[in-house]
This record gives C-alpha cells, sequence and structure tokens, in this order.
C-alpha cells in the first residue's frame, strides 16, 4: 500500500496542489477587479494564518526568538512580492493572469544566479542554460519590439521574482534551530498584518460582502496555502524534494492553461514563448534534482510556489527539512529510512 501511495498518491496530490495555484492567478485577477488589492490580500493571509493553525496547533510552541526573527525577514520579503504580483494583475496597464503566472515563475532560475554570485561561485551549468532559456521565453512571449506588448504590470512581477528568490535565499539561512512550520505561519501572519494595515490606511473598506471574494479568499487561503503546505509535508516525508520540485514546476503551465482559457485567448507568440520559459524553469530543476550529492543543491519550499535549487554554503550548518510533527521518511520501495 505505501508503494502505491508513494508511486500514484504523492504525484496525484502535488499536481492537484500545483493545479490549484496555477488556477488562483486567474481567482484573484477575477477578485481584484471588484475588491481592493490590499484588502483582498488581507484577508486571504488572516484566512490562511487561521487555517494552518488548525492544522498545525503545536505551531504556537515554536514560535522563539529564531523562528521569529528568521520568519518576519522572510515574511517582509514575501509580503513585498505578493504585492508587486497582485499590483502587475491590478490596474488599466495590468499583465494577464497567464503571463504572470510564467513570469513569476522565472524567481526559479533568478535564485540559484544570485546565489552564486553572492558565494562567488560559479554558477552550474544547468543554471545557465535554464536562465538563458527563460530569458529567450520572456522576450518572445513579451513580443519585444511590438508596441505595447510589454505592460507595466509585466515590470511589476518581473519585480516580484525577484522579491521571491531574495526571500528564498534568506529562507536558504536556517538551520537547526527553526522549524519550517512555525516559519511558515509567522509569514503567513506578517502578511496579513501587513496588507491589513495598509489596507486600513490606504482603501478603508470593510470585510467583503462579495460571494465570489470570499470564494477567492477561501480557495487562496485554505486550499492553496495551508492545504498545500500540508500536501507539501507529507510528501517530502515520502519522496525526495528535487521530485517533489519537478512536479510542482507545473504550476506555471497550469496558471497559462487557466489563464489563457478565461481570457478565451491563446495567443501563439505567447503560448510559444511560455512553453521555451518552462523548458528554462525544468532545465534548472531537472538537472540539480540529479545532481551528484556534492553539489550541495536543496531545494527551498516556500509557503506557496515551486521549490528552487538553493546551493548550500559550505561554511553554513545543514538545514534539514523540519516538519513541525515528523515521521519516519519512506523510500519508494516501501521501507522506512
Amino acid at each position: 500500500m505505501r508503494r502505491l501511495v508513494s508511486r500514484l498518491g504523492v504525484p496525484a496530490a502535488l499536481l492537484a496542489v500545483a493545479c490549484v495555484w496555477g488556477a488562483a492567478f486567474v481567482v484573484v485577477d477575477q477578485a481584484i477587479a471588484i475588491y481592493p488589492m490590499y484588502a483582498f490580500l488581507g484577508w486571504r493571509f488572516l484566512v490562511a494564518s487561521a487555517a494552518f493553525l488548525a492544522l498545525f496547533p503545536k505551531v504556537l510552541k515554536r514560535l522563539d526568538r529564531a523562528n521569529l526573527t528568521k520568519g518576519i525577514v522572510a515574511g517582509v520579503f514575501l509580503t513585498l512580492g505578493y504585492i508587486l504580483q497582485t499590483a502587475g494583475m491590478d490596474g488599466a496597464n495590468a499583465t494577464t493572469p497567464a503571463r504572470a503566472a510564467f513570469i513569476t515563475g522565472l524567481y526559479v532560475v533568478i535564485t540559484p544566479v544570485i546565489q552564486a554570485i553572492g558565494l562567488k561561485r560559479m554558477p552550474h551549468i544547468s543554471t545557465i542554460l535554464g536562465a538563458a532559456l527563460s530569458l529567450a521565453g520572456l522576450y518572445v512571449m513579451s513580443g519585444a519590439g511590438t508596441a505595447g506588448a510589454w505592460m507595466q504590470g509585466d515590470t511589476l512581477v518581473v519585480a516580484c521574482a525577484l522579491a521571491y528568490s531574495i526571500h528564498i535565499i534568506v529562507l536558504g539561512t536556517t538551520d537547526e534551530r527553526h522549524d519550517t512550520a512555525a516559519l511558515t505561519f509567522i509569514q503567513l501572519s506578517v502578511m496579513a498584518i501587513a496588507c491589513l494595515t495598509i489596507s486600513a490606511f490606504h482603501e478603508r473598506v470593510g470585510a467583503p460582502t462579495d460571494g465570489r471574494v470570499w470564494l477567492a479568499v477561501v480557495l487562496t487561503g485554505v486550499l492553496a496555502s495551508a492545504v498545500a503546505f500540508y500536501v507539501q509535508t507529507w510528501a517530502q516525508r515520502i519522496m525526495a524534494p528535487s521530485r517533489v520540485a519537478l512536479i510542482l514546476v507545473t504550476e506555471t503551465a497550469f496558471g497559462g492553461i487557466f489563464g489563457w482559457t478565461a481570457a478565451g485567448l491563446w495567443p501563439l507568440r505567447e503560448v510559444i514563448g511560455a512553453a521555451v520559459m518552462l523548458g528554462g524553469m525544468v532545465t534548472s530543476e531537472a538537472v540539480a534534482a540529479f545532481a551528484p550529492a556534492e553539489g550541495h543543491v536543496e531545494f527551498e519550499a516556500v509557503v506557496e510556489g515551486v521549490p528552487a535549487p538553493v546551493l548550500e554554503d559550505d561554511r553554513e550548518p545543514s538545514r534539514p527539512w523540519a516538519p513541525i510533527e515528523s515521521e519516519p521518511r519512506v523510500d519508494e520501495s516501501g521501507d522506512e529510512t
């Protein structure tokens, strides 16, 4: 039974998570068209925090100084990323959900490039190739040279990808003092507090009254955040983090499919460019996944989104995956390890 769960159940559950994340781009785009952006984000992450606490009640025991310090710093960059991403889909110069999904995914290739520079290492050939493919795909998808093809919203989402990369690098410096679930709860709480505070001063609106907004809040807050984290935690007890990352990279593809379907348009240029970008992301993830152990590549899980390959700094202690309620890890043969 364990072997069957490992081979079929876990990949299916992770694909479902990626599908929900991809659909979230369309759901958010529709929600902020009828309800202010900061208020939506605030309610989204307030609900996510409550749902996360319901799933992981013991997380409150882990809110010590080390987790709070790291979680708040990571939460600031994650908040910035979500604000930039959502703002990119809001307003007259907004990008589309499909484009936002693929441009956001650039953090998968940006992260190892930034870290390699910071550690003064030559980037792995897979990182260089992945980045080159992603940039080529972005060039094609953006319609460079075509008047009005590149929108201000696209620029904001590129900035979002950069913020996500810094956020992942911050998380990459965790050690045995930190707990993954505690860090996630803190980040969700930081985003909820920050966005609701900004909304209180900038937008001054009450709680949502439209059922469509509440549906979006529940989908993104409960399923895309709390439940998705639970599934990732469960999956990484059974499957290697690198394989989890390879499955979750399909989030961008789902985002494109849902986005183009919702719009009723499948622009050939965008589809081709997006496919090349996805190829770059998969290249970066796949080669890192099968790199020898001495390459010191780990996959840093985030609140929502594809785990990114992160170079382990030899000067830092190793960073084990630390779910709040650990269980024996099971390999594909069904044996405990």
